[in-house]
């Protein structure tokens, strides 16, 4: 942001480059589109309020900045976190084979959702030419 004398010395050039006889005719000018810009931004405001019901005075704004992370610490609790998953019993998983097959109390086992297929050695991948 500008300071008091960055600010004097651009007037002092307008002055010059203007022109007094011109001067209150770009002042009233730059007025005007002072006006302009805060009547759309007033108007922005209160439609965004309308479309999302959220009004920007009650916003907590400080949750929002970006400062307030340490992008360290959160890649740190990240890898910390601790997403084993629970202990299972040790049993491999079925075949499809076993799966079909029924169960010794005579109920049909639930069969794979899917199954992978693996391709022969040298056997070139299918391809899809929609999906490229």
């Amino acid at each position: 942001m500008p300071g008091m004398n960055e600010l004097f010395i651009l007037l002092v050039i307008a002055v010059l480059v203007i022109g007094p006889k011109r001067l209150p005719e770009y002042t009233q000018k730059l007025t005007n589109i002072v006006r302009e810009v805060r009547r759309m931004a007033s108007g922005a405001r209160e439609q965004l309020k309308e479309e999302t019901g959220v009004d920007l005075d009650e916003v907590d704004w400080r949750k929002y900045d970006p400062r307030q992370y340490d992008p360290r610490k959160i890649i740190r609790d990240a890898l910390l976190e601790d997403n084993t998953p629970a202990p299972t019993s040790t049993a491999a998983a079925p075949t499809a084979a076993e799966a079909a097959s029924p169960s010794p109390s005579g109920e049909a086992a639930v069969a794979p959702l899917r199954v992978a297929e693996r391709l022969a050695p040298g056997q070139p991948a299918p391809f899809d030419s929609d999906a490229t």
